[in-house]
């Protein structure tokens, strides 16, 4: 039988220029697949394709495949079979709840949330982050201060750093909670907030606490890292609160 997708809906993998480099960092091939299956690319049941294969899509080893898939095998979204491979596992009942709540959360209330939660999470990055994931947290950085005139580009790096931060906290259940903030941060009431917040200089700022914050991580300095991750997240309140006033 055809597939429904059809050949347009196929997965590629990210590509271009400079990208080969990037690609082969775990954390990005896993949000791309990951994105993959959540847009319906690979669907419920559908058996991903080899590590050999995935390997030479990402141009990277078969070893950084392999900590991608268990990333993906943590978070639920995959089952490995022994002797029969990789297939996707995807609750439509898990997957429609988090669409209805993404819908109803407001811009204030999702950094209400974000609140509560970011402070701990950067407690545990601090002690918990590896140098190779600090290092990554640097590089996405350096990728997010280019992003001055380019919102959605901004807006994308800004969820990528975040979510590395609850990734370097070690703590499976509060990378969770943040890949359903990111979802949150992807609805059509945060864009509309965001195109009025963000300008040049307004991204300016916002990078300028992100440096900090990582340069706190960096030299393991939780109590700057926590006051810095608040204040980021105030003045974030703030210029909602703003906008929404306007």
């Amino acid at each position: 039988m055809d597939d429904a997708r059809g050949p347009a809906q196929e997965f590629q993998p990210v590509s271009g220029p400079g990208y080969a480099e990037r690609g082969r960092h775990v954390g990005q091939i896993t949000t791309q697949l990951r994105e993959a299956i959540r847009r319906g690319f690979y669907v419920d049941g559908d058996q991903l394709p080899a590590e050999r294969e995935l390997a030479e899509r990402f141009d990277t080893a078969r070893s950084t495949i392999r900590k991608v898939l268990l990333n993906l095998e943590t978070e639920g979204l995959i089952e490995r079979r022994v002797g029969s491979g990789t297939f996707v596992r995807c609750d439509d009942m898990s997957t429609n709840a988090v669409h209805d709540i993404v819908s109803r959360v407001s811009p204030l209330e999702l950094i209400e949330a974000r609140l509560a939660v970011e402070p701990h999470m950067i407690r545990l990055a601090v002690l918990n982050a590896t140098a190779n994931e600090v290092k990554m947290l640097g590089s996405i950085l350096n990728e997010l201060e280019l992003c001055r005139n380019d919102k959605e580009a901004f807006t994308r790096h800004d969820s990528m750093f975040h979510e590395w931060l609850a990734r370097s906290s070690k703590n499976p259940l509060l990378l969770h909670l943040y890949q359903q903030i990111n979802e949150v941060r992807g609805h059509a009431q945060w864009v509309a907030m965001r195109n009025k917040i963000l300008s040049p200089e307004e991204i300016d700022e916002y990078n300028r606490q992100h440096r900090a914050l990582f340069e706190a991580i960096e030299r393991r300095d939780m109590i700057s890292a926590v006051r810095h991750i608040n204040e980021h997240l105030e003045k974030a309140r703030r210029d909602l609160m703003g906008a929404a006033s306007a």
